[in-house]
C-alpha cells in the first residue's frame, strides 16, 4: 500500500505538491482540466483468531501500474496492508502507529522509474516519525533525524537504498513475497531514555522471498516504538515494541494520484481521460494480484529463535506452518476510485463505475485477483509483460443522485474536447541526492567503518555509495538507547544469524504457483574478505549519475 499503499494513510503526508505535467491538444475549444484518479481497492478476507498475533506475510503481484512515470505528484501503492498493535486494552489517548509500507511510488521518490519500489513504512504514534528503511525517515534534515534511525540493518547481502529498495526493472506481474514477524533480538528493559518507561523486546523484522534473496532483512528496533511513549507516557505499553499484532488487518491498494484531464463539449457533457493505466493479465482475462495471506503466533518462528539465543538448538529460520493460518478471501470486492479536477471537496468527487469492467474473484481460496470485461480493458504481450490496459476514457453519467463515470471507447470522445490527443509526458527533473552526516564526529564516522567507500549502481539512475559497519556500530545501533554492553550482547546474536541464516533458502513458505519477483541485481552483494560474519552494508550516499 502506500504506506504501502501506499501501500499508505502516512504517505499522503509525504507530498511534495508537484504536478504532472499534462499537454492539451492544440486548437482544443474547450479548456481542459487536470486532475487526478484516487481512491481505494476493497479485498475482503476471512478473520483469523486472535491468537495468530506475530506477524504476518504475503505474496503480491509487482508491475508497472503506469506506461510513463507522470512526476511526483503520482502517488500509490500496490496492494497492501496495515500492521497495527492490539487494542486490548484501548489507549487512552488517540493512537494511530502501525507497519504499513509496501510496493509503489511516493510523492518523495528521487529516482522513481515505471518499475514500483518497497518501503517498510513504520509509523510512530501519530505520525511524529516514520521510518521507510535503514537511514529513510520523515523528511531529509539529519538535526531533526525523526524515524531516520528507526531501522537497523540486519542482512550482510542486500544493500538498502533511502530511496526504497529497488525491484528488476521490467518486473510485469510476478510475485513478491514479504512479511513482519518479531526476533528475540534484545530484552525488555525497564527504563527507556532514562525515563521509567518500559521498552519491549520485539524486533519486527523484514522477511523477503524474491527470485534472488530469501530471508530477513531488516527490523525496527524497539525503541523507535518505544521513545513515542517517552514522548507521551500514556502510549506505554501500547506499542508494537511490546504489544502483540492484530492478526485482523485491511488489505487494500491505495492510490492517491493517477493523473487525468476532462473537458466539456458543445453540449454541456463531461469527458475525462486518465493516464495510460495496467494491471497485469493471464491469456484467460484474469490477474492474480494478492496470495498466501498469512498470520502467525510465535511458535512459527519466536520460540525456537529464543531457544537458540538461550543455548539450546539452532533455529533454522524456515518459519514453522504449525504456527501459521491462511486468510481465506470471499471473492467480494470494493472499489473507491474516482476522478475528479484539482481541488474538488471530497463530497463533489465522482465515483469510477469500476464495476463495468473489473470483477472481483478468488481464483482459488487463497488468492485474490479480477476478472476483466474485455469490452473495456486492452490486452497486451508487448514488453515489459503481459498487460491489460484499463478504461483510459470516461463519460460523466448524471443518473439520478449519483452521477459515475462509465467508460467508452476513445472514438466516443468529442473531438472538440481535445482529450484523445493529450499527452501525460514524463517531466525533466534533476533528482536531488540523500547525503548521511558527513562530521567527523558524527556516528556515521565514529566508529570508523570497517570498509568502503564502495559503489553500486541500480536500475533507477542512480549512484549508491556504501561502506560497511559492524553490526553493533552502525548509525541506527547508536541511536537505538542501548548500553555498550546491551549492543554487544545483541551483536553476538546477529553473527550467529549471520554464520546459519543464507540468503538461499526458503524462510516464508514458497507460493502456490508463478515466478518470484526479482530484486535489483545491483543491490546484492557480497561482504570483503573477514566481514563476511557480524558486519553490514550501509548506504551513505545516493545521488544522480554524473
Amino acid at each position: 500500500m502506500l504506506k504501502q499503499t501506499f501501500t499508505t494513510p502516512f504517505a499522503f503526508i509525504l507530498a511534495l505538491l508537484l504536478v504532472a505535467p499534462v499537454s492539451p491538444a492544440a486548437g482544443a475549444s474547450n479548456q481542459v482540466q487536470k486532475g487526478e484518479m484516487a481512491g481505494y481497492l476493497l479485498v475482503p478476507n476471512e478473520r483469523v483468531p486472535d491468537t495468530y498475533n506475530a506477524g504476518f506475510s504475503m505474496y503480491v503481484a509487482a508491475w508497472p501500474l503506469l506506461d510513463q512515470y507522470p512526476g511526483q505528484r503520482f502517488q500509490t501503492g500496490l496492494f497492501g496492508t496495515w500492521m497495527f498493535a492490539r487494542k486490548e486494552p484501548a489507549p487512552p489517548i488517540k493512537l494511530y502507529s502501525d507497519i504499513e509500507g509496501g510496493l509503489g511510488w511516493w510523492r518523495d521518490t528521487e529516482y522513481a522509474t515505471e518499475t514500483p519500489k518497497f518501503i517498510m513504512g513504520g509509523v510512530a504514534p501519530n505520525f511524529s516519525e516514520w521510518a521507510n528503511g535503514p537511514g529513510a525517515g520523515k523528511g531529509r534534515d539529519w538535526a531533526q533525524p525523526k524515524g531516520k534511525y528507526g531501522v537497523a540493518q540486519l542482512s550482510p547481502w542486500l544493500l538498502w537504498p533511502p530511496d526504497g529498495l529497488n525491484l528488476k526493472q521490467g518486473t510485469c506481474g510476478e510475485l513478491f513475497g514479504y512479511g513482519y514477524l518479531p526476533l528475540p533480538l534484545t530484552p525488555v528493559k525497564t527504563t527507556t531514555a532514562g525515563k521509567d518507561i518500559p521498552t519491549g523486546d520485539q524486533s519486527w523484522t523484514l522477511f523477503l522471498n524474491t527470485g534472488n534473496f530469501k530471508g530477513p532483512v531488516a527490523f525496527f528496533t524497539p525503541y523507535f516504538w518505544s521513545a513515542g511513549a517517552v514522548a507521551e507516557p500514556r502510549f506505554s505499553g501500547m506499542l508494537l515494541d511490546s504489544r502483540p499484532s492484530d492478526p485482523n488487518r485491511a488489505l487494500q491498494m491505495e492510490t492517491q494520484h493517477i493523473p487525468s484531464i476532462q473537458a466539456v463539449d458543445a453540449t454541456g457533457e463531461t469527458y475525462a481521460r486518465v493516464a495510460p493505466t495496467f494491471f497485469p493479465c493471464g491469456t484467460n482475462g484474469e490477474s492474480r494480484l494478492v496470495h498466501h495471506i498469512t498470520s502467525y503466533n510465535k511458535t512459527a518462528l519466536w520460540d525456537a529463535v529464543k531457544a537458540w539465543f538461550e543455548g539450546g538448538a539452532e533455529a533454522s529460520g524456515a518459519i514453522r506452518p504449525e504456527g501459521a493460518v491462511l486468510h481465506r478471501f470471499t471473492g467480494n470486492g470494493g472499489a473507491t476510485w474516482r476522478i475528479y479536477p484539482d481541488g474538488t471537496p471530497k463530497e463533489e468527487k465522482t465515483p469510477v463505475a469500476w464495476s463495468s469492467f473489473a470483477t472481483p474473484m478468488a481464483a482459488d481460496p487463497n488468492t485474490f485477483g479480477y476478472r476483466w470485461d474485455p469490452e473495456f480493458v486492452t490486452q497486451t504481450d508487448s514488453k515489459p509483460g503481459p498487460l491489460v490496459k484499463l478504461p483510459e476514457y470516461f463519460r460523466l453519467v448524471k443518473s439520478g443522485e449519483k452521477p459515475q463515470w462509465v467508460p467508452i471507447r476513445a472514438e466516443e470522445i468529442p473531438a472538440e474536447t481535445g482529450l484523445t490527443k493529450a499527452r501525460f509526458d514524463r517531466p525533466e527533473r534533476r533528482p536531488k541526492a540523500y547525503v548521511t552526516p558527513e562530521e567527523a564526529a558524527s556516528c556515521w564516522k565514529k566508529p570508523v567503518p570497517k570498509a568502503g567507500p564502495f559503489q553500486a549502481h541500480p536500475g533507477d539512475g542512480s549512484v549508491v555509495t556504501y561502506y560497511w559497519y559492524r553490526f553493533a556500530d552502525q548509525p541506527a545501533m547508536l541511536n537505538a538507547d542501548m548500553t555498550d554492553q546491551e549492543r554487544e550482547a545483541l551483536q553476538a546474536r546477529v553473527e550467529k544469524l549471520h554464520r546459519n541464516w543464507k540468503k538461499d533458502r526458503d524462510y516464508l513458505a514458497p507460493p502456490a504457483f508463478g515466478k518470484l519477483a526479482e530484486l535489483d541485481p545491483a543491490l546484492i552483494v557480497t561482504p570483503p574478505p573477514g566481514l563476511e560474519i557480524g558486519y553490514v552494508p550501509i548506504v551513505t550516499r545516493q545521488a544522480a549519475k554524473e
